[in-house]
């Protein structure tokens, strides 16, 4: 269960952007997820749930947006269907991977600084 470390690695970096920002509390984080970022995202938020406690992120909740992967040709940017070949029917070229389709990453944080 690798998304305990990936939170802990989230609270920790939002714990230091708060430090250094002078920051007193943290209202709001939100964090995008690709369908392929091998990350389960009710395991993403149980994980969050736990190593929230006793952080400046205690109260805050976490909006996470998932994102659908998503296939697409580089020439003509037409979308390849789920299922088919990844491979651009009118085209003929390889298929690229839409953006954030793979990735984790934190959005935004909410910070209260006087």
């Amino acid at each position: 269960m690798h998304e305990y470390s990936l939170v802990e690695a989230l609270v920790r970096r939002v714990e230091e952007e708060a430090r250094r920002r002078k920051a007193t509390a943290v209202h709001g984080l939100t964090v995008s997820l690709g369908e392929l970022s091998g990350v389960d995202p009710e395991l993403f938020r149980t994980a969050y749930e736990t190593f929230r406690a006793g952080t400046l992120c205690a109260g805050t909740p976490l909006t996470l947006t998932v994102f659908a992967a998503r296939w697409s040709c580089p020439r003509c940017q037409g979308e390849i269907a789920r299922g088919s070949a990844l491979r651009c029917p009118a085209c003929g070229l390889p298929a690229r991977l839409a953006e954030k389709a793979d990735a984790l990453m934190l959005e935004s944080i909410d910070l209260e600084v006087p």
